[in-house]
């Protein structure tokens, strides 16, 4: 994976225009395989739990939400739902279900909202009967959710991911030093 000190399965979904803005479909090609995504919903709409408490939200609060179908080889693999602040979003292309030219984290660093931090949580959980179905699982298959937010060099929440995977169709890699790097 080269020299780099810190990189990511999800490096590549942060860097503003990266792969033309369709990090999923390069990354697909560069393994051989087809990638494309469908958006089947986008708006404004209450926090969930979730949302609100990784925003910094009250629970209900309106927030923008995006919801993608992701496909592999024409197979559904992953429901990606991502968030962002009103403040941010309402009234741009994050607020409708066309393909951002460029992409999402390119119009909101054109917007004047550049990613400076990263968190991500990983777990397993069960499906929801909704994401079973869509996701082609059976209930007791568990799937991988991947939360992550994005913040803007003042630590100010810019967009959250929350990503139900198909674990058997998903790989998750991370690189970075270790140790404490002001010994160096």
């Amino acid at each position: 994976m080269g020299d780099a000190e810190e990189a990511s399965t999800s490096a590549r979904y942060l860097a503003a225009g990266g792969a033309g803005g369709d990090a999923w479909a390069a990354e697909a090609r560069a393994e051989g395989r087809r990638g494309t995504q469908r958006i089947v919903q986008a708006g404004e709409v209450p926090a969930p739990e979730l949302v609100a408490e990784w925003l910094g939200l009250e629970p209900g609060q309106t927030v923008v939400a995006r919801r993608r179908v992701m496909y592999v080889d024409g197979e559904p693999c992953e429901l990606t739902d991502t968030y962002y602040p009103v403040s941010i979003a309402r009234g741009t292309g994050l607020a409708g279900t066309a393909k951002i030219r460029g992409g999402a984290v390119r119009l909101l660093a054109e917007l004047g909202h550049v990613g400076a931090w990263v968190e991500e949580d990983v777990t397993a959980r069960l499906p929801t009967p909704e994401e079973a179905s869509t996701l082609a699982l059976s209930g007791q298959e568990p799937l991988l959710e991947l939360v992550r937010l994005t913040e803007d060099a003042d630590r100010r929440p810019i967009q959250l991911d929350v990503m139900a995977m198909a674990p058997r169709r998903q790989r998750l890699r991370y690189r970075f030093r270790a140790g404490d790097r002001d010994a160096r």
